[in-house]
C-alpha cells in the first residue's frame, strides 16, 4: 500500500514538473529574462557571472517567485546582497509578484528550470523549504549536494567565495613600470600568463615597502588569470582574512570544509604575510595548505614587507618553503618613476595638471605611491570644486599638512638611533671621533640615509654627526652609493634600513 502511494506521489510530481515547464516557457520566461538582463546591467558582467549567473527560475505561484541556486553559500549570498533588488525588479515586471523565495536546487538551461526529476520532486514534497530558512537538498546524480558536496560543487563554491575580493582598478594595464619594480612586474606577468606553475616561480614571493605596488601586482595577476582562463579558481585574501576565516572555522567546528575549500583553488594569493607573525596555529595551517597546493601543482603568490629570510619571527619551515621559489623585490620609487605614475594617473582620470606641479609632487612626496596619488587627487579636486586653475602656489596651499608631514617624517636622530641598533654600536659613536671601520661604516650609512630621507642640508647633517664638515657628508654619501652598486648584500641592508625608517 505504501509503495502504491509513493508511486502515485511520484506520478503527480512528474505531471507538476511538466506543467511547470510549460508555464515558464511563456510570458513568465520572458519576464525572467528581462529581470536577469536588468540585473546584469546594474551589477556589471564580472559580478553577474560570479554570483548571479547560476540562478534558475523554478516556480511562480500566485504572488511568489521561487529561484534556485546550486549551493547553500550562493543562496545565502544572493539573498543577503541581491534579494531586495530581485524582488523590486520582479515587482516592476509583474505587479502580482510580492515575494521572491531563494532555495537550493539543480540549475537548468537559460535560467529556466528543466523537467523536475522524480527524486528531486519527492525531496521537494517531503522536505518543503521555508523562504529565508531551511531549504530542501538538491539531488544530482543520486547524491545530495546540500549535505556532502561533490568535487565539482566544491570547486564552484570556492570560485563564488573568492571571486569578489579583487579590485578592478588594479590591472597590469594601470601598473606603471620602472627600474625599481620591473623585475617584480616581469615575474608577475610570467605567473599570470602561465597555465601551470613553472619551476622556480612557485611560490612567487613579492616584497617591498608600504605603498610600492605589491598589492597592485597581486590584483593584476588575479585579473589576468580570470580573463585568460575563467575556469581557474583564483583565491585572493589578506593574511588577516586567512586568520579570521581559520578562527571562524574552528569556532564553528567546520575546519574540514575550510581546508577543502582552500585546497580546491587553482591559485592561492595571500597579501601581507607578515601579519601571521606570532600566530603559531594560523602559521601551521597555512604551512599545510601551502604544501597541499604545491604538491597538487597549484600556483601560490605571496607578498610581505620583507624577504623570507628577514621574516625571522616566522616559522623556519615556512620561511624555507617561501624562499624556494621566485623572490622579487620592489624597491623604493625613483623620481622618474614617480613622475611616470603621476602622469599615468592624471591621464587615466582625464585630468590636466601642469608639468611643474607633477614635478613638485614627485620631488616632495617620496615615501609611497598611495600618498602620491592621494596628493594628486586632492590638488585636482580642489581645482575643480573652487573653479580655479591648478598652479604650483595652489598646490602648496592645498597640501600644507602633507608637505609638513613629509618634512618631519624622519629625523636625523631617528636615523642615527635605528642605524646604531642595526649595527650594534653605541649611539654616541655616531658623533664620536672614532674611525674604526666597525663604527665609520654605520656612520656613513646614517649620513647617506639622512641625505635621502630628510630635507636637511649637508652642513646641517654634518653638525648632527659631531660637527663634521659638509664635504665629509658628501664623501659618505658617495661611498655608500658606490658600495651599494658593488655589493648586493650591503645594498639590501641599506634598503632594509630605509624601509624600516619610512614605515
Amino acid at each position: 500500500m505504501g509503495g502504491v502511494g509513493l508511486e502515485a506521489e511520484r506520478g503527480r510530481s512528474e505531471k507538476a514538473g511538466h506543467r511547470l515547464v510549460r508555464r515558464l516557457d511563456g510570458e513568465l520566461g520572458a519576464q525572467w529574462a528581462r529581470v536577469r538582463g536588468r540585473l546584469r546591467e546594474e551589477v556589471g558582467e564580472v559580478e553577474y557571472r560570479t554570483w548571479l549567473k547560476q540562478m534558475t527560475l523554478a516556480d511562480v505561484d500566485e504572488d511568489e517567485v521561487t529561484i534556485v541556486l546550486p549551493t547553500r553559500f550562493l543562496r545565502d549570498w544572493v539573498r543577503s546582497h541581491y534579494g531586495e533588488r530581485l524582488r523590486a525588479l520582479w515587482g516592476a515586471e509583474n505587479q502580482s509578484i510580492r515575494r521572491v523565495a531563494l532555495r537550493i536546487g539543480a540549475a537548468g538551461e537559460n535560467g529556466l528550470a528543466g523537467e523536475v526529476s522524480p527524486a528531486s520532486a519527492a525531496a521537494e514534497v517531503t522536505a518543503p523549504a521555508v523562504d529565508g530558512q531551511r531549504a530542501s537538498p538538491s539531488v544530482q546524480g543520486g547524491r545530495a549536494i546540500d549535505g556532502a558536496p561533490a568535487d565539482a560543487a566544491r570547486h564552484d563554491l570556492a570560485r563564488a567565495e573568492f571571486a569578489g575580493a579583487v579590485d578592478p582598478r588594479f590591472t597590469f594595464a594601470t601598473f606603471v613600470v620602472g627600474k625599481p619594480n620591473e623585475f617584480a612586474y616581469a615575474c608577475a606577468r610570467r605567473v599570470a600568463d602561465s597555465d601551470r606553475p613553472q619551476p622556480g616561480f612557485n611560490p612567487l614571493f613579492l616584497y617591498g615597502g608600504v605603498g610600492l605596488g605589491k598589492t597592485h601586482l597581486m590584483h593584476a595577476i588575479a585579473w589576468a588569470i580570470r580573463e585568460r582562463a575563467p575556469s581557474r579558481v583564483v583565491a585572493y585574501m589578506s593574511a588577516e582574512k586567512f586568520m579570521y576565516r581559520f578562527i571562524s572555522a574552528i569556532r564553528s567546528q567546520n575546519t574540514v570544509e575550510f581546508k577543502e575549500q582552500l585546497r580546491s583553488v587553482d591559485v592561492l594569493m595571500v597579501d601581507d604575510l607578515q601579519f601571521l607573525i606570532g600566530k603559531e596555529n594560523t602559521q601551521e595551517e597555512f604551512f599545510h595548505t601551502f604544501n597541499a597546493l604545491v604538491d597538487a601543482g597549484k600556483q601560490i603568490v605571496v607578498s610581505a614587507d620583507k624577504s623570507p629570510s628577514d621574516l625571522s619571527e616566522l616559522d623556519a619551515r615556512l620561511r624555507t618553503r617561501l624562499g624556494c621559489g621566485m623572490v622579487a623585490d620592489i624597491h623604493a620609487t625613483t623620481y622618474e618613476l614617480r613622475i611616470g605614475i603621476l602622469q599615468a594617473k592624471a591621464a587615466l582620470a582625464g585630468m590636466v595638471v601642469p608639468q611643474k606641479v607633477l614635478e613638485f609632487l614627485a620631488h616632495k612626496i617620496t615615501t609611497n605611491v598611495r600618498e602620491l596619488e592621494g596628493a594628486l587627487n586632492r590638488v585636482v579636486a580642489h581645482g575643480q570644486l573652487v573653479g580655479r586653475p591648478i598652479t604650483l602656489e595652489s598646490t602648496q596651499e592645498v597640501l600644507r599638512d602633507v608637505l609638513r608631514a613629509q618634512d618631519r617624517r624622519v629625523t636625523i636622530e631617528e636615523i642615527q638611533k635605528r642605524v646604531a641598533e642595526h649595527y650594534n654600536i653605541r649611539l654616541t659613536d655616531m658623533s664620536s671621533a672614532r674611525r674604526a671601520r666597525a663604527v665609520a661604516r654605520p656612520r656613513q650609512v646614517a649620513m647617506y640615509l639622512a641625505k635621502q630621507l630628510t630635507s636637511r642640508s649637508l652642513p646641517e647633517i654634518g653638525r648632527k654627526f659631531g660637527n663634521r664638515d659638509h664635504t665629509t657628508v658628501m664623501h659618505a654619501c658617495s661611498r655608500v652609493a658606490e658600495l651599494m652598486q658593488r655589493d648586493a648584500a650591503f645594498a639590501e641592508d641599506v634598503e632594509l634600513l630605509r624601509r624600516m625608517l619610512e614605515s
